[in-house]
């Protein structure tokens, strides 16, 4: 899952796209590169973003996806039901909640009406606030109440009617998350997809990565130089079967997973990941 930021302020490459022409090429040429679903989003949601307005939301995506989607398949990533409609209807057939239809129910019925894959991530409060709800003290630690939490946004998204082969969760990592838990995350899947829907992780460029990197004097590795250290969390993940990573290099991405497939089958010279096909997971 290719990601496009049209965006301002995204973390790792805010203001690059935020213009639709150049969000288009680069959607374009993230497919060239070998990215089976463009991921499109008009709101940052790294720590501390505030939102748009729900118009200028529509603005950024929208043209955005109605052009792609004539190219390749298109997910929208946005909390709002009124963003998802829009898109859905400019040919998005992907609605990538962050929030699990926790910021916007609604979303949830949306999703179901016109019969997308809907995928829901662990959540627990928009950006400004995220980082006071990084607290996993009980049972199970942060791997069993993620898959806990999730579940029951599973429970949610069923009951609105989605239907469950369309249903993919994502663990949320960065997300009211602190380094140590999403690294926890990355080592036990099992009970995330024990839940027995299809998993996305995004953990390309994200801070984690910056902080393991960090120079001498503790700084963290700069944004564009965490692409090597991703590409081995990308190995690791496709060992473990997930359905999906979303990236900012699908290139880098990609040469990973050619690696893992002819490793695992030395007659395999392709990547492992299979085309989606109408979106379906």
């Amino acid at each position: 899952m290719g990601i496009v930021n049209v965006t301002p302020d995204s973390f790792s490459d805010g203001g690059r796209y935020v213009e639709p022409d150049a969000a288009v090429a680069h959607g374009r040429s993230l497919l060239a590169d070998g990215a089976d679903v463009l991921d499109i989003g008009g709101e940052s949601t790294r720590p501390g973003a505030t939102r748009p307005l729900v118009s200028e939301e529509l603005d950024r995506v929208v043209p955005v996806i109605r052009d792609l989607s004539r190219d390749g398949v298109v997910s929208v990533d946005t909390m709002r039901a009124e963003v998802a409609e829009a898109a859905l209807e400019a040919g998005a057939t992907i609605v990538n909640d962050v929030s699990g239809g926790l910021a916007d129910p609604r979303i949830l019925e949306v999703a179901a009406a016109a019969g997308a894959v809907y995928v829901a991530m662990h959540w627990r409060a928009h950006s400004t606030r995220m980082a006071d709800f990084a607290t996993y003290d009980g049972p199970g630690g942060v791997v069993g109440t993620v898959a806990a939490e999730l579940s029951e946004r599973l429970e949610a998204v069923l009951a609105a009617g989605v239907d469950p082969a369309r249903v993919v969760l994502d663990p949320g990592l960065g997300f009211a998350k602190r380094g140590e838990h999403n690294w926890e995350l990355l080592r036990d899947l099992d009970p995330i997809t024990a839940l027995g829907q299809p998993v996305l992780v995004g953990a390309s460029r994200k801070s984690f990565l910056g902080r393991l990197l960090a120079a001498d004097d503790g700084s963290p590795r700069p944004v564009e130089q965490r692409e090597h250290a991703h590409a081995a969390v990308v190995a690791h993940l496709a060992r473990q079967g997930v359905w999906g990573v979303r990236v900012h290099d699908v290139r880098a991405t990609r040469d990973a997973l050619a690696v893992v497939a002819a490793l695992d089958e030395p007659a395999a010279a392709a990547p492992v990941a299979a085309p989606v096909q109408g979106g379906r997971p």
